[in-house]
């Protein structure tokens, strides 16, 4: 009888521990729609900002561990004749930086990742891909109006 009510009492406690954490754990994943994609700022925080740093320039928390400093994120303009690079930075996200001689790149290719964060819905991984462009370009130095102009030489 003892172990009966042991074995109930324990139960029972992990239960309402299981209930406390999932209470803790912030809001559900499975409210929000189906077709949810974030924002290009919150996909900038969560994938970018660790190495390219809050306001783009490359100087993240993780930067100095990497083998080459990452870009600064707000002269892409200004590197393309200050227009910004959408179909560039598309296919950097997508696919990576490219392929170095030797070893691997530092910067992740992107698209396989939300590939298969959204399940393989490309229409998803486009939005995402859009959402994180345009809120690149929003960054971009010298911008008036919706008009990047050149403020650095071309690298």
């Amino acid at each position: 009888m003892a172990t009966r009510n042991s074995t109930f009492l324990a139960a029972l406690l992990l239960g309402l521990l299981a209930l406390t954490a999932s209470a803790q754990a912030g809001p559900n994943q499975g409210s929000f729609p189906p077709t949810y994609v974030p924002s290009g700022a919150q996909l900038y925080k969560q994938y970018c900002e660790t190495c390219h740093g809050a306001n783009g320039k490359g100087f993240g928390p993780a930067a100095e561990s990497l083998k080459r400093p990452p870009a600064d994120l707000t002269t892409l303009a200004a590197r393309h004749e200050g227009k910004f690079p959408y179909e560039y930075v598309s296919q950097v996200l997508l696919f990576g930086p490219g392929m170095p001689s030797h070893g691997t790149p530092d910067m992740p290719a992107w698209g396989p990742i939300f590939m298969f964060m959204d399940k393989r819905d490309e229409t998803a991984v486009h939005k995402r891909i859009k959402n994180l462009s345009d809120y690149l370009a929003s960054m971009q130095v010298g911008k008036k109006s919706g008009v990047v102009t050149p403020t650095a030489a071309h690298n």
